[in-house]
């Protein structure tokens, strides 16, 4: 690849509902360290080059920058104020980007995302615009129907994570949509203003942890690699 510019929006807006937890979920120790910190390393720890946006709600800034004295984390990066929605979170991340480039996109509670993944998103996203990874069904599949339920294919569907990677022009424009409820991902965003999503291979250890079961999970991965 040449010298393009590269960034990535880390958004962190979870709230911990699902963990039962007074924290939010991006700030639950992992391995003796947030969760959020172990995933901007994950970024950082690929390339320093990249510039890191840090999306998080008003109500998380203040205990963020308590976080980084206490635990003396001095990556640098940009924090930026997210908004009601993950919609509207990485709309104001992108909106921290002045230059052009390739973004990655990614969920602040994925921290195990390799150095491999984050190379691959870049790399496809250069000679197609978008990445996105993507990993097989495993489990057997079936469609509800108002009268009962029909087994599915489970080879003509994949499971999608994160980072999703875009050029910067383009995934800007794609976000000056509407917003809709079906707008799950970046991807959806992407392909709802008629442009392509082109998948890569994604990684099983790349969870996001949202339940206490996946963080116990989380945690054995990382004592493993």
């Amino acid at each position: 690849m040449t010298s393009t510019a590269k960034y990535a929006i880390i958004v962190a807006g979870g709230k911990g509902l699902r963990m039962g937890s007074k924290i939010p979920k991006q700030f639950l120790a992992m391995k003796g360290r947030p969760i959020i910190m172990h995933t901007i390393e994950s970024f950082h720890g690929y390339s320093e080059e990249i510039e890191l946006i840090l999306v998080l709600p008003p109500s998380n800034l203040t205990f963020w920058e308590e976080l980084c004295h206490r635990y003396q984390f001095d990556i640098p990066l940009t924090v930026q104020q997210g908004g009601a929605t993950r919609f509207q979170s990485v709309k104001k991340g992108l909106q921290a980007i002045s230059g052009n480039g390739l973004v990655a996109i990614h969920d602040g509670v994925r921290p195990l995302v390799s150095a491999r993944m984050i190379a691959e998103s870049y790399k496809t996203a250069a000679k197609n615009n978008s990445a996105v990874a993507a990993v097989p069904m495993k489990n057997s599949l079936r469609k509800i129907r108002t009268n009962g339920s029909k087994a599915v294919n489970r080879a003509r569907y994949c499971i999608i994570q994160t980072p999703q990677t875009f050029k910067v022009d383009l995934i800007k424009e794609a976000y000056t949509v509407e917003e809709k409820d079906t707008f799950t991902d970046d991807a959806s965003v992407w392909e709802a203003v008629g442009n392509h999503v082109t998948l890569y291979e994604g990684m099983e250890k790349n969870l996001k942890i949202t339940t206490f079961q996946d963080l116990v999970v989380a945690e054995i991965l990382m004592k493993l690699k």
